[in-house]
């Protein structure tokens, strides 16, 4: 059938509409990097709060602590599972670390450092001090590898322990290798138990007559309490007090303020087990 024109007008015409998409901007640049180095900050954060591992060190301890002293003989036998708990370290941070989880680290990685440092050359040696030289101590030696530095014990002890955590108690719980120095504890330190091992090391010290002796008014104390004073906030015969127990806290109470403070000689000999 033959369409008019008329007809042919009204039929709707159907055409093609074409919509050009929008184009949305690509990501600034700096934005995708600041995304990447959140990621990667977010992954070494939580690695660096992973706790480091103490077994190793805490068997080492149970097994060769005794006498007062370091069963070197010994542990030299064991010292493949010592190297194996320092390894580790090399690579490791402190960062996201508890503050008591920091410490323990510190703590054990001095001591544990210093038993490394004695069997490079045990069994002939006799003293720490012959690891150093005339011109530098041993505590300035620098071999001991941690969070990707070579650091010496005496930054450990004073730039780290001293410096952040301002706790004297630590003077009785690292141990530099010699008959004068507070004992090991045969257990390494860690996070959940680190005050009451802080004040264990303190008050066993302490109380020990060849450490600390009170005749009359004079209070004859270990050459850590001149060497640190400030640490003890110049008052020894008062720290002393706050650990002392039995007759020498009585003796304290009574002539506290008329007290004269003697050092001992220090005995730099090494560590070895007592008879």
């Amino acid at each position: 059938m033959k369409q008019t024109a008329h007809e042919n007008h009204r039929r709707p015409v159907k055409r093609q509409l074409r919509v050009k998409a929008k184009a949305h901007p690509a990501p600034p640049r700096h934005l995708w990097v600041a995304v990447v180095l959140s990621l990667l900050l977010a992954l070494v954060t939580n690695a660096r709060a992973a706790s480091y591992n103490h077994a190793p060190l805490n068997d080492l301890l149970a097994a060769h602590v005794r006498g007062g002293g370091i069963d070197y003989e010994g542990l030299s036998a064991d010292e493949a599972t010592l190297d194996a708990y320092l390894a580790p370290a090399k690579d490791y941070a402190t960062e996201g670390l508890s503050k008591n989880e920091a410490m323990a680290f510190w703590v054990n990685m001095y001591n544990a450092w210093t038993l490394k440092f004695i069997l490079t050359k045990y069994p002939d040696i006799d003293s720490i001090k012959e690891l150093g030289s005339v011109f530098s101590s041993p505590w300035k030696k620098r071999f001991v590898k941690i969070g990707g530095k070579t650091l010496t014990l005496g930054e450990i002890e004073h730039e780290i322990l001293r410096a952040k955590y301002k706790d004297p108690r630590i003077h009785f719980a690292i141990n530099c290798a010699s008959k004068s120095c507070p004992p090991l504890i045969p257990e390494a330190y860690r996070a959940d138990t680190l005050d009451a091992q802080l004040d264990g090391a303190t008050r066993a010290f302490i109380n020990n007559n060849a450490n600390t002796r009170f005749d009359g008014n004079r209070l004859t104390v270990s050459r850590i309490f001149k060497w640190y004073k400030d640490d003890f906030e110049n008052d020894i015969p008062g720290y002393i007090l706050n650990y002392a127990s039995g007759p020498l806290k009585q003796a304290l109470e009574n002539r506290k303020d008329a007290v004269d403070v003697v050092f001992m000689d220090y005995d730099w000999s090494l560590n070895t087990p007592g008879e």
